[in-house]
């Protein structure tokens, strides 16, 4: 009878090691820099941004797939995004809009994100992409490069090497928002002359908006990958409340 006993204390401590260390690794991944690729270690999503010189025709909604095509050469594909755990949702992008679903990045607006993505360029030498965030609200369409200061616009360029990742999570879940505006030289407020006086980082769903998106504009870059880790990512960006 005593053994039976300290066995089962024996194994009831055991399994609490083995749940102590299995949750000491989940909030402590592998540093970036021991992966040798840029990225950390661990579970994550991917998504692949596929460059193809022919557009798709067959229906790609509710796509199950980690992957989203766009045109090989061509500005302005928009990537619609929608807020909810991770998904493709139309996957054809080379018809100008594809849609991607993925959580709020950081839902307490303190500038550390809940999760992070990272990306690189794959496929032979040559070729490169522009990514930026973009919302549409009742003021108009704006995106990383109509503000300066802020969420900056990436590049995603395949050099000779090894392809490595670099963290894009401040510019990719963060928007440039404009929270206040005055009156241009018309002095009438709600025209084109409009001058925004007060621009906020703010996560992707952390304000209204009618839409939030990735504008991708491609050069050639046959693939982009993109990671999401759940690791924080401490940005520049803090609550403005």
């Amino acid at each position: 009878m005593y053994s039976l006993r300290v066995s089962a204390t024996v194994a009831t401590v055991a399994l609490l090691a083995v749940a102590l260390v299995a949750a000491i690794a989940f909030v402590s991944p592998t540093p970036a820099s021991a992966t040798g690729n840029g990225a950390p270690s661990g579970a994550h999503y991917n998504l692949n941004i596929i460059g193809v010189s022919k557009d798709k025709t067959a229906a790609m909604d509710n796509n199950s797939g980690h992957r989203i095509f766009v045109k090989l050469w061509g500005n302005d594909s928009k990537i619609l995004l929608t807020e909810g755990d991770f998904a493709v949702l139309d996957a054809n992008g080379t018809d100008g809009t594809a849609k991607f679903q993925l959580p709020n990045p950081d839902p307490d607006g303190d500038g550390t994100t809940a999760y992070s993505v990272y990306v690189r360029a794959l496929g032979k030498p040559g070729g490169s992409a522009l990514m930026q965030t973009c919302y549409t609200d009742d003021t108009g369409t704006w995106c990383a490069v109509d503000f300066s200061g802020g969420v900056s616009q990436i590049e995603i360029e395949r050099s000779k090497g090894k392809p490595t990742f670099e963290n894009v999570s401040k510019d990719l879940l963060y928007v440039d928002y404009c929270a206040a505006w005055d009156a241009g030289a018309d002095l009438i407020i709600g025209t084109d002359d409009d001058v925004c006086t007060d621009v906020d980082q703010v996560p992707l769903f952390g304000v209204e908006a009618e839409e939030f998106f990735w504008d991708y504009d491609n050069s050639g870059l046959k693939v982009a990958q993109l990671r999401f880790y759940e690791v924080p990512t401490e940005t520049p960006w803090t609550s403005n409340d």
